[in-house]
């Protein structure tokens, strides 16, 4: 099993007087930590953010296998959530694929092309949650592909080379996934109907199909944030403010089961310390959003919410928000709660409630 470097900050970065973000109606403009070296094996040019540290010599190419429909199995009980309606796909035929890094977006985005006009974007990130690896995100709406395009060339040297984040689009009809994972492999998924068309692609790119592809995945590696680190005054980006960004304009919403507090292994966790963050638009004319930090216990997602939408509405008091967005919600341990919150002991988790909440307004805060 290929060996993860530890891709977690001890603390999310808080920026600006401890203002988990600042918020910009505009993307942010990406910069590279130009102290990073892009490893090269035998021509190979690996991401920026996922660096082998055993031998390894790359092979690309694809392989291509036939995957069975799964899913569409009636329901019991409850409505299916969102994530579960997502596990009904059809017959198709899956291409794992590997190129050098300097042809990857040029390859990725030919196999976008051929998703039509309405899509629903993908986004996986190795987030802070510490019962989870990676926040899946997934928007239940189609969006327009020209919006999902223009986040791609704002964000393409972030989402491209970083190693803790990976992306993609979906769409339903006809069936064809595209995905580039923090790896900087790309799985396509397809129906029947597209799988020449994807060959004929990966042909002009001059790549084969092989029995075994081997990347950066195939031996220990370890993954990193190609972000240039933030400043002492709190200029530059952190990887939390580009995927608020991406949220927004991708339509991307968490794809786990909202109604259960469980583990990657499916283990119930009961009641569990939460870090929150909410962004809350005031019901006037050109008013700028205000943030919170909100540290809660709660059993699951949904409770987290609820929580978080009488925290605003005991802010607004006898007003109106024009919009509260929770824009994450991190699970984590009572230790890591009472030290982010300044608190001398860690919180009891003994029923669902609010722990501790900061409000920030930007520079007044």
């Amino acid at each position: 099993m290929p060996a993860l470097a530890d891709h977690r900050n001890a603390r999310p970065f808080l920026r600006r007087r401890g203002c988990p973000f600042e918020y910009s109606s505009t993307m942010p403009q990406i910069e590279l930590d130009s102290s990073l070296t892009r490893e090269e094996r035998q021509g190979f040019k690996f991401p920026l953010g996922v660096t082998p540290v055993e031998p390894v010599t790359p092979r690309p190419g694809y392989v291509l296998e036939f995957e069975p429909a799964d899913g569409g199995e009636p329901f019991e009980g409850a409505e299916p959530t969102p994530s579960e309606v997502w596990e009904e796909w059809p017959d198709r035929f899956m291409f794992d694929i590997l190129v050098s890094h300097e042809r990857l977006g040029a390859l990725a985005r030919s196999l976008l092309s051929l998703l039509p006009g309405r899509i629903y974007p993908i986004l996986d990130v190795l987030g802070n949650d510490s019962f989870r690896e990676v926040d899946p995100y997934i928007a239940y709406d189609q969006v327009g592909f020209e919006r999902f395009m223009d986040g791609l060339i704002q964000l393409g040297p972030w989402l491209f080379e970083d190693g803790l984040v990976g992306f993609g689009a979906m769409s339903l009809d006809p069936f064809f996934y595209v995905f580039v994972d923090e790896h900087k492999a790309i799985t396509v998924r397809t129906e029947m109907s597209l799988k020449e068309r994807v060959q004929k692609l990966l042909a002009a790119f001059d790549l084969k199909e092989t029995r075994e592809i081997a990347g950066a995945d195939s031996v220990a590696h370890e993954h990193r944030c190609v972000l240039k680190p933030p400043a002492e005054d709190g200029a530059g980006l952190h990887a939390e403010e580009i995927v608020e960004q991406l949220r927004d304009r991708w339509a991307l919403q968490l794809n786990v089961d909202t109604r259960t507090n469980v583990d990657d292994g499916g283990r119930e966790l009961g009641i569990t310390a939460w870090r929150c963050v909410m962004r809350c638009t005031p019901d006037a004319k050109d008013a700028q959003p205000v943030y919170a930090e909100v540290f809660l216990a709660a059993d699951c997602l949904d409770t987290a919410e609820r929580l978080l939408a009488d925290v605003a509405a005991q802010r607004a008091g006898d007003s109106d928000w024009a919009d509260v967005v929770p824009v994450l919600a991190d699970r984590c341990t009572p230790e890591t709660a009472a030290a982010m919150a300044e608190m001398k002991e860690p919180p009891t988790l003994d029923v669902n409630r609010v722990i501790a909440v900061r409000w920030f307004e930007g520079e007044t805060a």
